[in-house]
C-alpha cells in the first residue's frame, strides 16, 4: 500500500523538512508526497481503491499501535492508497471532513503544518515498523 501525504505550503529546505525527510527515508512501504498551494490546486487523482486520513483537531486521538493495526488492516483489505491530508492555516473545509474516511488529531492542540508534517512523517515510520515488528517502538 502507497502511503501519500498531500499537504498544503511548501516545506523546503527547513529543520522541519529534514526531519520529515529523515523519517521518510526510513519507510519500507512506497511513500509519496505532493505540495499543494496554500489555497486553490486540486488533490491528485487517487490509486484505489484508496482511504483518506485528514488531519483535523476535532479528529480521533489514536495510538500508535491503533494507527499501525488500521493500516496493516487496510492494507491487508487491499487498499492500494493511505492519503494524508495536511491543511493549511485554517484547516480543512466541512466538505472535504465529509468526504473523509477518518479525521485525526495529535492532540487537543494546534500544531503548525510543518511540525504537523513531521509528526505525520514519524508516526508512519513508527506504525510501518510496528507492523514489521521492527524493535523501534517500544509499548508502554
Amino acid at each position: 500500500m502507497r502511503l501519500h501525504i498531500i499537504a498544503r505550503g511548501k516545506i523546503a529546505r527547513t529543520p522541519e523538512g529534514d526531519l520529515v525527510e529523515r523519517y521518510l527515508k526510513r519507510i519500507a512501504w512506497p511513500v509519496k508526497v505532493t505540495e499543494l498551494p496554500d489555497v486553490g490546486g486540486t488533490l491528485p487523482a487517487a490509486l484505489t481503491p484508496a482511504r483518506e486520513v485528514l488531519l483535523d483537531e476535532r479528529g480521533r486521538q489514536l495510538g500508535s499501535e491503533e494507527f499501525a493495526a488500521l493500516l496493516a488492516r487496510w492494507r491487508d483489505d487491499g487498499v492500494r492508497e493511505a492519503r494524508f491530508l495536511i491543511g493549511a492555516a485554517d484547516g480543512h473545509g466541512a466538505a472535504a471532513r465529509e468526504r473523509a474516511d477518518l479525521l485525526i488529531a495529535f492532540g487537543a492542540m494546534t500544531w503548525p503544518h510543518l511540525l504537523a508534517r513531521a509528526m505525520l512523517a514519524e508516526q508512519l515510520w513508527r506504525a510501518t515498523s510496528i507492523v514489521a515488528g521492527h524493535p523501534y517502538h517500544r509499548s508502554g
